[in-house]
């Protein structure tokens, strides 16, 4: 007596589409990804067409269509848009503001300022390395077990 194996369940495109939906509501970093591909592809737009409305407006107006479409939900968002806003509040608008109070950093003493920094961190981390080298070698001579 054989047994007939069972055909391997199908799974339809409505399911694939189901599961999709619901990691994007749980996953943060999808949402990241999701609003970071619009924003992409906007500007991919706003390049090709040559349009005069900058890459934001136009991902915005994806993202509207997106959304009035029921393509996406309002919630598989909501997560990823709080982590940029929040974001966006700690390493954007101070350094715009700092640039735009001093305009001579675009130019060459903010390159100068930049090599500055640059330099005297790679000092600062050879010095550190290098003592620490000197140090765990000196105790390796000097401590017995």
């Amino acid at each position: 007596m054989s047994t007939i194996p069972k055909p391997a369940p199908v799974i339809g495109a409505r399911t694939i589409e189901l599961a999709a939906r619901r990691g994007l509501r749980q996953s943060r970093l999808m949402q990241i990804a999701l609003i970071s591909a619009t924003w992409w592809t906007a500007t991919g737009v706003v390049h090709l067409l040559a349009l005069p409305v900058p890459a934001g407006i136009v991902g915005m107006a994806f993202a509207l269509l997106l959304l009035a479409t029921r393509r996406i939900s309002l919630f598989a968002l909501r997560r990823g848009a709080e982590w940029f806003v929040g974001e966006m509040m700690l390493f954007f608008v101070p350094a715009v503001v700092s640039v735009l109070d001093h305009p001579e950093l675009i130019g060459r003493l903010g390159a100068e300022l930049l090599l500055i920094v640059v330099l005297s961190t790679l000092a600062v981390m050879t010095v550190t390395a290098l003592t620490v080298e000197l140090f765990y070698h000196w105790r390796t001579r000097h401590v017995r077990p």
